[in-house]
């Protein structure tokens, strides 16, 4: 890790000092952090073009507004310099239960102990998806909105944004002759038609569709990775 370090009021002075900079890190380090210290009152421009130039040579920006500030950051990076990753990742509950709740308690109006009932009912959280409403219903504990809620969470499809009509105003709409009202009823039914034909190449995607998928496309990559250790 390498961290060159400037100020705004230096970089208006001397504008391609950070360009050098990184240009002598080369490609030596995997991460590289760029501290600015913002001393400048108007820093839009100066800042602007800092952030440009770090961002395009694939470098990290932390800006600081005070000295003091500045030497914190140094005193952070300086300490995780060498330590690895877990320590900053967060944490992944391995247990089934844990993160059955933490994906169904995402839901409105579902709590840990409808996430519980679930569980022991249905066992798994494909067989929870693939339930319809009456077997939600019979679970205790579970009432009418929060099966409503659950039902519709795996089976509604991503909304999608329709095609914005612009509808003509009635002035323009009286000379408007017989030949132009054919010629707006034969478009409108072409927009079905073809609105038709896009639907049944594209069908609804649910949350339950591509789960599914993620969940083939994952077995599919652990049984070739069994067959190649055997």
């Amino acid at each position: 890790m390498f961290s060159p370090s400037c100020s705004l009021r230096y970089h208006l002075l001397h504008p391609d000092y950070l360009y050098f900079r990184i240009r002598e890190l080369q490609n030596n380090f995997r991460l590289r952090v760029v501290l600015c210290h913002v001393d400048v009152e108007d820093v839009v421009k100066p800042l602007l073009e800092v952030t440009r130039t770090a961002l395009l040579h694939d470098c990290t920006l932390l800006c600081a507004w005070s000295v003091e500030e500045c030497a914190r950051y140094l005193e952070t990076v300086k300490v995780y310099e060498n330590k690895p990753a877990d320590l900053i990742q967060g944490q992944m509950d391995t247990d089934y239960l844990s993160r059955l709740n933490h994906a169904l308690s995402s839901i409105r109006h579902v709590n840990k102990t409808d996430v519980v009932t679930l569980g022991s009912t249905f066992g798994s959280l494909s067989h929870i998806m693939d339930a319809s409403m009456e077997d939600l219903a019979r679970c205790p504990g579970i009432g009418d909105r929060k099966v409503k809620r659950l039902y519709d969470t795996f089976h509604e499809p991503f909304q999608r944004e329709g095609s914005k009509h612009v509808v003509p105003k009635a002035s323009a709409n009286e000379n408007i002759g017989p030949s132009s009202v054919t010629e707006m009823e034969e478009n409108k039914t072409e927009e079905v038609d073809a609105k038709k034909h896009r639907d049944k190449e594209e069908p609804d995607i649910t949350i339950k569709s591509a789960l599914s998928a993620a969940f083939a496309k994952y077995s599919h990559k652990v049984g070739r990775k069994s067959n190649k250790s055997q």
